[in-house]
């Protein structure tokens, strides 16, 4: 699954990008894939563009996945998003019934996936979301990190 996981994170990635450069919304992209293993549905930040604090990354996904399977149930379904999700996204989730969250940079202010808060695996909920973090974390970090830096004039930082 590492492999798959890897590869579905890059796609993601790839969004992201297309976030930053098409939208200049912060580069967050989500995927969701199928039981099967097959791409259901994509999007990307999108709360700037749409004037919409919910339009997340991972909500943008969730009802591009909702739409294509014709249910508000994503069962079976794994999300991949470069970034950890947070309280509002990780309830969105658990009500979808999501099988399993992977995630790239974990998000130490706000993170609702075991950062700061665990959300999608609280025994109190009547489901609990699978999640594996850091997949790709170091290259999802990197771009996260260029554009609040670009964002606030300073000059990239030095490896």
């Amino acid at each position: 699954m590492a492999r798959a996981d890897d590869d579905w994170m890059r796609h993601a990635l790839a969004l992201a990008e297309r976030a930053r450069r098409e939208d200049d919304e912060i580069p967050v992209g989500a995927i969701i894939v199928d039981a099967s293993g097959s791409l259901i549905a994509e999007g990307w930040n999108r709360n700037i563009a749409e004037h919409d604090p919910s339009a997340h990354a991972e909500i943008v996904a969730m009802r591009r996945a909702g739409q294509a399977v014709g249910n508000h149930r994503l069962l079976g379904c794994t999300l991949y998003v470069t970034l950890e999700p947070c309280a509002m996204c990780a309830m969105a989730m658990v009500h979808a019934r999501l099988a399993r969250v992977v995630y790239g940079a974990a998000d130490p202010k706000t993170g609702a996936a075991g950062s700061v808060f665990d959300l999608l695996g609280d025994a109190r909920h009547n489901h609990r979301v699978a999640v594996s973090g850091g997949v790709l974390g170091e290259q999802a970090g990197a771009m996260l990190t260029a554009y609040f830096r670009g964002k606030r004039g300073k000059p990239a930082a030095v490896r």
